[in-house]
C-alpha cells in the first residue's frame, strides 16, 4: 500500500486491498460491464481539445465561450438520451436552469474601513482592505468581536452565546477553534463546514449585523487566505482584475470584507486584550471570548465602478431510476464548466479546472444510458455555472433545487481530475505531496460520511487506484470550501469532491489539455461509475455525519 492512502484505511477502518492496489481484482458486475467499458480515453481527449481550446476562449462566467460550452453540453446530454431536468422561462423541458447574476468591478481606490474611537478616527483602504459588495454601501455601526463567528450546536460551541450583534457591525477571525489539535470537536485538523467566510456571513446576519469584518488569525501557522491566494499568482494578479459576481436573489444580504492584521489589531483594541491574547483564549479551552468594543464606531465604504445584469446556465439532465418506489430519490454527478477567460492575448485554458470534471460528468452521461440496466434511484448529471466567482451555479441550484434535496442521497462532484499532483507555489511547505501520484485520487469529504467513503473503495477493488485522504486533514488551504460539493454538504448531503490536486499550471494559461493524464482520468471516471451505480442501487445509501469528531 502506497504511504498516504493509510490515512483513508484509518478514517473508513477498511482492509488494505479496498485503498490502494497494483491493478483491478474484482470483475465489474455483468449489469454495468456495458457502462463501464463505454468510457473511453479517446472520447476524453477529443472532448477536452474542444472545451479547453482557444476558440472557448476561457470559458468566462457570462462570456460567450462560456455560453458556447453550456451548449455543447446540453446537446451532449440530448445526444445521450438524458431528460431535461430544468425548464425554461415558458415553462417548457429544458437541460438549462438560468442563473441570475450580478457582476461588479469594486472601487479599490475608494473603498475604505474607518474606525472612530476616543475622538480619534483612523482609516483603511487597499491593499489593508480586500473584497467588495455587490452594491454600493456606507454603513456606520457599533463595533463587536465575535470571535471565530461560529454557532455550532453539535458541539457545544457559539460565538455570539452573551452578546448582541443586531444593528452592529461584526469582527471575526477566519478559520475555526483549536484546528491544530488532532482532538479537537472542530472535526480535529481539518476544516469543517464552519470555517468558510460564506457560513460565518450568514450566522451573522441571522444574529441581525449589518456587516461582517474578517481578520486572519493572528496566532495562525498558515498564510492568511489572501497570501494564500496571492502564493496561487496566475489569474488572481490579472490587471485588470476579474469582475467579481454575485448571485441577483443570494441568501446572503449583507456585505463581507477582509482586513490585514495592522487593522484588525487596531479594530480590537478597545476589547482591551490583543487580538493574539483573544485567539489563545478561545483555543486554549474552546471558550468564546465575544464581547462588545466600547465606544469603537465602525464606517465601512464600498462602492463599484462597473455594475451590470447577466444571466448564466447550469446543465442538467436526468436518467430516471428503474424502480418506481426508489426513483424519487437522487444521485448526483457534478462538475462546473466556467473557468477564468481571457486577458486580450492570454488565455486561461482550464483543462484540467474544471474541462476535466465538465468532460467526466458528460462521458458518464453517455456511459449510464449505454449500459442496458439502470439503478434504481435516479442519477441527475449537473454541470454548474460560475464556480470560479464564488460556487454560485451550486448554491443556486441549492436554493432552487431541480429535485429535492431531502431525498437527495448522494454526491458525486469532479473538479481537476486529469492532472498528477505537484508541488507548486500555493502548496509548498504546507502539505505533502507524494513523490508518485500517477495513479492517486484525492477524496475531499470522508469525515462527513464513512459510508461513502466505504462504498468508493469498495468500488476501486475493480479499478486499482490509489485514494488519499489528506486533504480531510489539513487546514492551511481551505480545499474542502473550494468546489461545488460544498452548499450540498451544507444542505446535510453526504458529497465527495473527486480531485488529483494542485499542480503548477493551476489557474494559469498553461493550464492546456496536453498536460491531461487521460489514462488516469479514464479509470477515475470509471470508479465514479461504479460508485454511482452503487449509491443509487444500494437499500441503504449513506449517512451524514453533521459533527465529524476530532480524534479522541
Amino acid at each position: 500500500m502506497k504511504q498516504a492512502a493509510l490515512t483513508l484505511l484509518l478514517s473508513v477502518a477498511l482492509p488494505a486491498a479496498a485503498l490502494a492496489q497494483d491493478g483491478a481484482g474484482v470483475p465489474v458486475p455483468a449489469n454495468q460491464a456495458a457502462g463501464f467499458d463505454r468510457i473511453r480515453e479517446g472520447d476524453l481527449r477529443a472532448d477536452l481539445g474542444l472545451v479547453a481550446s482557444d476558440a472557448l476562449q476561457g470559458r468566462m462566467s457570462l462570456q460567450p465561450g462560456d455560453d458556447a460550452t453550456v451548449q455543447w453540453v446540453a446537446a451532449e446530454f440530448a445526444k445521450a438520451g438524458l431528460e431535461p431536468a430544468a425548464q425554461d422561462a415558458a415553462g417548457a423541458p429544458s437541460f438549462l436552469q438560468s442563473v441570475p447574476l450580478v457582476e461588479y468591478r469594486p472601487n479599490a481606490a475608494a473603498n475604505f474601513v474607518a474606525l472612530r474611537s476616543r475622538n480619534a478616527t483612523r482609516r483603511w483602504q487597499a491593499p489593508h482592505l480586500v473584497g467588495g459588495y455587490r452594491d454600493d454601501v456606507d454603513i456606520t455601526a457599533p463595533l463587536v468581536f465575535a470571535g471565530y463567528g461560529i454557532t455550532a450546536p453539535g458541539v457545544s460551541y457559539d460565538d455570539y452565546r452573551g452578546i448582541d450583534a443586531k444593528g452592529r457591525i461584526v469582527v471575526v477571525f477566519e478559520h475555526e477553534p483549536q484546528e491544530n489539535d488532532p482532538a479537537s470537536r472542530f472535526g480535529g485538523t481539518g476544516n469543517t463546514r464552519y470555517a468558510t467566510n460564506r457560513v460565518k456571513a450568514l450566522n451573522a446576519q441571522a444574529h441581525g449585523a449589518l456587516a461582517l469584518v474578517v481578520m486572519a488569525e493572528p496566532n495562525r501557522k498558515h498564510p492568511s487566505n489572501f497570501d494564500r491566494m496571492m502564493r496561487i499568482g496566475g489569474s488572481a494578479k490579472r490587471t485588470p482584475p476579474i469582475p467579481a459576481q454575485a448571485l441577483v436573489d443570494d441568501a446572503l444580504h449583507i456585505p463581507v470584507i477582509t482586513v490585514d492584521d495592522e487593522a484588525g489589531a487596531a479594530l480590537l483594541a478597545g476589547t482591551g486584550q490583543s487580538a493574539s491574547a483573544l485567539q489563545a483564549a478561545i483555543d486554549r479551552a474552546l471558550v468564546p471570548q465575544s464581547r462588545a468594543v466600547p465606544g469603537a464606531e465602525v464606517t465601512l465604504h464600498l462602492e463599484n465602478t462597473v455594475r451590470s445584469r447577466g444571466t448564466t446556465w447550469n446543465v442538467a439532465g436526468l436518467l430516471k431510476g428503474s424502480d418506481p418506489t426508489l426513483a424519487p430519490e437522487t444521485v448526483i454527478i457534478s462538475a462546473h464548466h466556467d473557468h477564468d477567460g481571457s486577458n486580450g492575448p492570454e488565455i486561461w485554458h482550464g483543462a484540467d479546472d474544471n474541462g476535466s470534471g465538465t468532460v467526466g460528468v458528460v462521458e458518464l452521461a453517455r456511459a449510464f444510458m449505454a449500459n442496458g440496466a439502470r439503478p434504481r434511484r435516479s442519477i441527475l448529471f449537473t454541470v454548474f455555472a460560475a464556480e470560479e466567482r464564488g460556487l454560485l451555479g451550486a448554491y443556486y441550484m441549492a436554493a432552487h433545487p431541480l429535485r429535492p434535496l431531502a431525498t437527495t442521497r448522494a454526491m458525486i462532484n469532479f473538479d481537476m481530475i486529469g492532472r498528477n499532483e505537484a508541488p507548486s507555489d500555493q502548496t509548498t511547505g504546507l502539505i505533502d505531496i507524494p513523490a508518485d501520484t500517477t495513479n492517486r485520487l484525492n477524496l475531499i469529504g470522508a469525515a462527513y460520511s464513512p459510508d461513502y467513503a466505504r462504498t468508493v473503495a469498495e468500488a476501486n477493488r475493480s479499478v486499482g487506484l490509489v485514494l488519499d485522504d489528506r486533504f480531510d486533514h489539513e487546514n492551511a488551504l481551505n480545499v474542502f470550501f473550494r468546489s461545488d460539493q460544498f452548499p450540498f454538504v451544507l444542505n446535510n448531503i453526504p458529497a465527495f469532491w473527486f480531485f488529483t490536486g494542485f499542480h503548477p499550471d493551476y489557474h494559469h494559461t498553461t493550464d492546456t489539455a496536453d498536460k491531461i493524464n487521460y489514462g488516469k482520468m479514464t479509470r477515475i471516471l470509471k470508479l465514479a461509475y461504479l460508485s454511482a451505480w452503487r449509491f443509487a442501487d444500494e437499500a441503504t445509501p449513506p449517512a451524514f455525519v453533521a459533527d465529524p469528531p476530532g480524534k479522541r
